[in-house]
């Protein structure tokens, strides 16, 4: 057992966020380690190893919080009361404001959305500088109730792709299902940079920057410059063999090789690139150039050196560790050639990005297309070099023990340091954001929970030795909801889960909606039954599963305890866990059937195909409260392989399936479009459609 910590090491962790005890469940307390309680505060440049250092430590916060006359970041609510650190200031004390639009004021009040410079000056001289983030109370719910579609976009290859799906897949996919089906949103895993080299870490959440989107998703031939390139044999050869990678996907039952793709798009994309810019395209790129500033700079430059010395940082030449170092600035202009190279491709990947978000809209969905943001990024990826200083040193973001995971999580994601993002008035997290909700409708946050606080695991220790570190929510909440408001784009948390008291409430309070996926959605408080649909939460996307869950034709036939059986992930006796899973999917097809949802496959009145069953799932989720229906495109034809099974690394081939049949045959985009059973199931959100829009408008 942990022995308790002293009362010095306890109060100095308060001070700086660091949690001493976690609750895993109410009923139940565990206490933190010293090891992870230390070793936290070092990483946020606390000392606290002796007891001496401690109290020296305490002494020194101390002293900090007194001279301080304001936090490094304030936080304000349009038509809310003023911050409660102003109204704290002494008694005439003067104040001034610059804000974001250039304006100059002397109050607080009434000031426009933004993120503003404030200076306090007190009647003794004493003066406090703060930047003020102020932010409207609540994003707006969509304009009406929409259902869409859920698709890991690698996944959906069609007769154009080289090997994977690409944007212009993307494009084609929103256009159809809006045109045609009538759906609101298409959502896509994360589309950041990955982190070069072969292999290369499959996961859309371990990239190398979130900031700049990955150019394998580009779609080649829609580059406009592709036209003129000067060496259209060798161009004719790169398609050829991009097609042959297709094929193998397709047609010979191989796995999506990243690798392979992106080395036949880099050598196509380089073609493309020696071809010049027309005026027109030339000022876009410029543009594009003095947009993004530093942080493009950076990032290509970090490719560009990765392509030198390797996809690692920690390992390149002492000089070039550092971005500001004066032998950085050399190497970069040594490869200025690929450093704009990677800049071109930043550029390429962020005009299509735009092209297919304009693409769902012009097909009248109501949101787009909804973008996914990873919870952080790769330690020896551009991000974690290019801002170092914002990140936690020796740390890792993970998960505690819980009842599914007895041993905790570690992600190999290292965390931001929640005082160096105050100190900066939060600028990375709003340029990021601001990247992203340029060609977005909607941002789903993958485990949202992270706003408030994160599971720190010490570089070398096991999961169970991490704790909790807090970070300011009400700043990170009204920086999202500021950048969202600005692009009128909807936010979504994925809050599955363990979710700490108040989160859920303090989410929806400022109009961010909340993951419900059926199979979790039970009376949890009462006797565990499925939740009927009315009792469902309104604020909310309701789907039948995620990329990191069984499809839903697994689960109706139980085949998913049989893949995790063969890969030897069960912890109990494999007929106890197919009684267990048998018994929770009856309880779901009892209430389909109670409740008449139950029709029959494509109106052939077969009730007890897994095809109906799937089709009755989705007409119990229109009949719920959600502003957000999500169908899980492989559902549509009876897909029946996860896209990750968490758990494992090289026992299952996570992130690189295609779309396939259920005999695991893949089903390209074309075919999608065309099949009977695709269109059957998305009749029924067409036809059904659920409540009425101003009633799925209401509070939870």
């Amino acid at each position: 057992m942990t022995a308790p910590l002293d009362e010095d090491l306890t109060r100095l962790a308060a001070l700086h966020g660091v949690a001493v005890s976690y609750n895993p469940s109410p009923d139940r307390v565990v206490e933190a380690s010293r090891t992870a309680v230390t070793r936290a505060l070092a990483a946020l440049g606390v000392d606290a190893a002796t007891p001496e250092a401690t109290r020296a430590a305490l002494a020194a916060a101390d002293r900090e919080r007194a001279a301080r006359l304001l936090p490094p970041t304030l936080v304000g609510w349009t038509g809310e009361p003023a911050p409660e650190a102003l109204a704290a200031l002494p008694d005439g004390t003067r104040l001034r404001v610059e804000t974001e639009q250039g304006e100059t004021r002397t109050s607080a009040e009434g000031l426009p959305p933004g993120v503003h410079t404030l200076t306090a000056t007190t009647p003794d001289g004493r003066t406090g500088r703060a930047h003020l983030v102020v932010a409207p109370p609540r994003l707006p719910a969509p304009d009406t109730r929409c259902w869409g579609l859920l698709v890991q976009l690698y996944s959906l290859l069609s007769r154009r792709s080289w090997g994977m799906g690409d944007l212009g897949d993307l494009a084609e996919l929103t256009a159809w299902a809006g045109r045609t089906l009538g759906a609101g949103f298409v959502q896509v895993n994360p589309l950041h940079a990955a982190v070069p080299g072969a292999p290369t870490d499959p996961s859309p959440y371990r990239p190398s920057s979130r900031r700049f989107p990955d150019p394998v998703h580009l779609r080649v031939e829609d580059v406009p410059e592709f036209a003129y390139v000067d060496d259209p044999a060798r161009m004719r050869s790169l398609l050829e063999r991009a097609a042959l990678l297709r094929d193998t996907v397709l047609d010979k039952g191989a796995l999506i090789d990243r690798d392979a793709v992106w080395e036949l798009k880099r050598e196509a994309l380089e073609l493309v690139a020696a071809v010049p810019l027309g005026p027109g395209r030339r000022a876009a790129y410029c543009d594009f150039l003095a947009r993004e500033g530093r942080s493009l700079e950076d990032h290509a430059t970090w490719y560009a050196l990765a392509e030198v010395h390797g996809p690692d940082w920690h390992t390149w030449p002492e000089p070039l560790r550092d971005p500001r170092s004066a032998g950085t600035a050399r190497a970069r202009s040594a490869l200025m050639d690929r450093v704009d190279l990677h800049s071109r491709l930043a550029w390429l990947t962020d005009t299509q990005l735009t092209a297919a978000q304009r693409a769902a809209r012009e097909a009248g969905m109501a949101v787009g297309i909804v973008h996914d943001l990873a919870v952080g990024v790769h330690p020896g990826g551009a991000d974690a070099w290019a801002q170092q200083e914002y990140f936690a040193a020796g740390m890792s973001v993970g998960a505690p023990p819980d009842a599914f995971n007895a041993r905790g999580q570690d992600w190999g994601l290292p965390p931001w340091r929640p005082d160096r993002l105050a100190a900066s008035g939060y600028a990375p997290y709003r340029h990021l954001l601001r990247a992203l909700f340029r060609h977005t409708g909607a941002l789903r946050i993958d485990h949202v929970m992270g706003l408030f606080r994160l599971w720190w695991v010490p570089q070398g220790e096991p999961p169970t030795e991490g704790t909790y570190v807090r970070y300011d929510a009400e700043a990170m909440l009204a920086v999202l909801v500021l950048e969202a408001s600005r692009a009128g784009a909807v936010v979504i948390g994925e809050d599955l889960g363990t979710v700490e008291p108040g989160v859920r409430e303090a989410l929806r309070e400022r109009g961010v909606l909340g993951t419900s996926v059926l199979w979790f959605e039970r009376d949890w408080d009462g006797d565990g039954r499925p939740l009927p649909p009315d009792a469902w939460r309104s604020d909310c996307l309701a789907t039948a599963t995620t990329h990191d869950l069984p499809s839903t034709a697994a689960r109706l036939t139980g085949e998913h305890v049989g893949l995790r059986d063969r890969l030897g992930l069960l912890t109990r006796p494999l007929a106890e866990e197919r009684a267990e899973a048998a018994a929770d999917t009856g309880e779901w097809l009892e209430v389909l059937t109670r409740l008449g949802l139950l029709h029959g496959a494509g109106g052939g009145g077969d009730t007890s195909s897994e095809e109906a069953e799937i089709q009755a799932v989705h007409r119990f989720l229109l009949r719920t409260p959600a502003r957000m229906v999500g169908v899980w495109l492989p559902d549509g034809v009876g897909d029946r392989r996860p896209q990750n099974l968490p758990g494992t690394w090289d026992q299952y081939p996570n992130w690189r399936l295609p779309i396939a049949d259920p005999d695991g045959r893949p089903v390209t985009l074309e075919d999608l479009a065309s099949s009977p059973r695709v269109h059957a199931l998305l009749e029924v959100l067409r036809a059904d459609g659920g409540p009425a829009p101003e009633a799925a408008a209401d509070g939870s």
